[in-house]
């Protein structure tokens, strides 16, 4: 990493990494992808995986930052059931639960079980 930091300095400096050396610029690009392969091997924090659809379904519109608003739109159904749905007051509908596959790629095992 130290290396790496040495090679950012002088390109910071240089106005640029054409301010490298092609020597050091390969050896930038090498460096950089170990230590890239070594990051992606280190779990950072553990990843609270949906224990429920109502979770799922959450998650999905944190992920593609989505409100309610547009989840149920990209889910064509009013945004009152949706709400339903979340809170527990109604439960999804098998036309639900396809476009929670076929839209969000939700494992369909994980709607059945959970449902």
């Amino acid at each position: 990493m130290n290396h790496i930091e040495t090679f950012l300095q002088k390109a910071t400096i240089g106005k640029g990494f054409a301010s490298l050396t092609p020597e050091e610029a390969d050896q930038l690009a090498q460096l950089s992808q170990l230590a890239e392969a070594y990051e992606d091997r280190i779990p950072l924090m553990p990843i609270k995986m949906p224990q429920s659809l109502v979770e799922m379904i959450e998650f999905k519109m944190y992920e593609k930052k989505l409100k309610q608003r547009d989840m149920a739109h990209l889910l064509e159904i009013p945004e009152t059931r949706l709400s339903e749905i979340i809170r527990g007051k109604r439960r999804i509908s098998l036309d639900i639960a396809k476009r929670l596959y076929t839209k969000f790629d939700i494992d369909p095992a994980f709607i059945l079980q959970h449902a």
